[in-house]
């Protein structure tokens, strides 16, 4: 199973990496054409908008009702039986996403009056942003579709198709920026395009995969289909619970866009660093192992449950704190590099790398709290969740009212840090309160080591990286040789210090793998 897990994830992490690195081959584009403006502010709101409704109806609450159902469906019923579930739940969900994305399209100034109340009073930002709201909604409908096709192909195994679908995303993004913008007379509606071409794009790639699986949705609409009510009968606590989720990030904006222009492209950039690393591995496990734990909970083997749980949790950590130190420490040198190009200057770089220090302190949480989220989601238990997902948006809330004020921006990506922390404490005490997660030995010494190796590295990339006004002023070949020189640097000393203090491969693997 072990190695299963760890085949499996390699994939979606090397799939995912590759999107990754696109996506910043786009940023670097991006930032060089709008820099840190007032048109990227209005791109900003108007591309996260429909990416939070995805994350909400989507890669939120209904993958997470959708999965272990399937999952059962897979054990337990006929192909053909499969084969009418998600007909029934791909027309199901299709009308009501046409509902809510032509509702949006009508609704687009109150929307961004509700996300962006501070660009009111910049009439031109306003409107543009309305603008490109109308252009991007259908985005929407079109995510949903594409991370529907994905999570079917998940179930199935065949994880690498849904993490190389983003590819699409980040390449139209850059051919449009570069050969579409130019014939706009506000170039930064190209790249609005950009996003709805790209949605296109990625749900007709997935197509070929669905039917050679023959489970290519044929669309019909049935609310009294058993598998599509048990799925909404699932998304009701979980729709609530990622709603929060939102909900946080919406006041992220909503006090980001009454700070001074600029400061919403500023977390925009910062927030894209942070999710490099969340995204190529947190999001992978956690996509890897949902599958694994639900039919775990369908054959009702909870020893195989826990330590499924306890492998990705120690892979997590394995990547997600050295990721966040290594964020911390070299924040200026790698925005620096990465977007210092252009219309993006050094004071852009200053500005983002207090925000991007700060979201660094949740890197390592946010990956924890997809795994242990994913435990309540296979075993179907979303209430529990979303109670805790509750607790953190009130703190998130009251930190980013007390934060904001002596921090600017840089306050909103600590509290949203914070918020995390609260969220991984609480969800990991539930899980062992429930007797739903028991840690195998050797948790000691494996924190130890990790600690050890993780000090190792700070020190190494703070001296190494030296003063941020060095970088902000060397040539970007300087920059990109010495940032690719701390970076490799600093990997080979943390997993040689793992080594050394006797952290082995197969202290990774599941007992009965060790002893196989």
């Amino acid at each position: 199973m072990s190695k299963n897990l760890v085949k499996s994830t390699t994939v979606v992490i090397s799939m995912t990496m590759i999107s990754r690195v696109f996506g910043f081959v786009r940023d670097m584009v991006t930032a060089a054409l709008f820099g840190a403006s007032a048109q990227f502010d209005a791109f900003s709101i108007a591309f996260r908008i429909p990416n939070l409704m995805r994350r909400l109806f989507a890669e939120g609450s209904f993958s997470q009702a959708f999965v272990p159902v399937l999952s059962e469906y897979q054990k337990r019923k006929t192909q053909e039986e499969v084969q009418q579930f998600i007909d029934a739940i791909s027309g199901t969900l299709g009308i009501t996403l046409l509902v809510v994305t032509t509702l949006g399209i009508f609704c687009a100034p109150w929307i961004v009056t509700l996300f962006a109340p501070g660009f009111a009073a910049h009439g031109d930002r306003f409107d543009l942003t309305v603008t490109m709201l109308r252009i991007t909604f259908p985005y929407l409908m079109l995510i949903s579709l594409t991370a529907l096709s994905g999570a079917i192909l998940n179930t199935y195994s065949r994880f690498w198709v849904a993490a190389f679908t983003p590819v699409f995303l980040n390449i139209v993004m850059i051919v449009t920026a570069i050969w579409l913008s130019p014939h706009f007379a506000k170039p930064i509606i190209g790249l609005a395009w950009g996003v709805f071409i790209a949605g296109v794009v990625q749900l007709v790639f997935q197509w070929p995969f669905l039917k050679r699986l023959q489970l290519l949705p044929r669309p019909k609409i049935n609310f009294h289909d058993p598998g599509v009510v048990r799925v909404l009968t699932l998304m009701v606590p979980a729709l609530f619970g990622v709603s929060v989720g939102q909900i946080n990030l919406m006041v992220d904006s909503v006090f980001a866009s009454l700070l001074m222009i600029g400061s919403v492209s500023w977390l925009y950039y910062s927030d894209r660093l942070m999710e490099f690393p969340l995204g190529v591995f947190g999001v992978a496990i956690s996509t890897v192992i949902l599958p694994h734990l639900s039919r775990h909970h369908a054959t009702q083997s909870a020893e195989s449950f826990s330590l499924t749980l306890d492998w990705a949790l120690r892979a997590v950590l394995l990547v997600g704190i050295p990721a966040g130190v290594a964020l911390a420490v070299i924040s200026g040198p790698m925005l620096s590099t990465l977007f210092q190009y252009g219309r993006f200057d050094g004071h852009s770089v200053i500005m983002a790398q207090k925000s991007l220090t700060a979201f660094a302190i949740g890197i390592a949480p946010f990956m924890l709290v997809k795994v242990l989220a994913a435990g309540f989601y296979a075993k179907q238990d979303l209430r529990t969740p979303v109670r805790i997902a509750v607790i953190a948006m009130v703190t998130n809330i009251i930190l980013n009212i007390i934060l904001i004020w002596p921090l600017a921006h840089a306050g909103i990506a600590l509290a949203t840090s914070l918020a995390a922390l609260v969220n991984t404490g609480c969800l990991f005490y539930f899980l062992r309160q429930r007797g739903f997660y028991c840690p195998r030995e050797g948790w000691k010494w494996f924190a130890l080591r990790i600690t050890l190796a993780n000090i190792v590295l700070a020190v190494w990339l703070w001296v190494g990286a030296g003063d941020i006004s060095r970088w902000i002023n060397s040539s970007p070949i300087w920059r990109v040789e010495h940032l690719a020189f701390l970076l490799v640097t600093a990997s080979f000393i943390y997993f040689a210090v793992l080594w050394l203090s006797g952290i082995r491969l197969h202290h990774l693997l599941m007992p009965q793998q060790q002893t196989a």
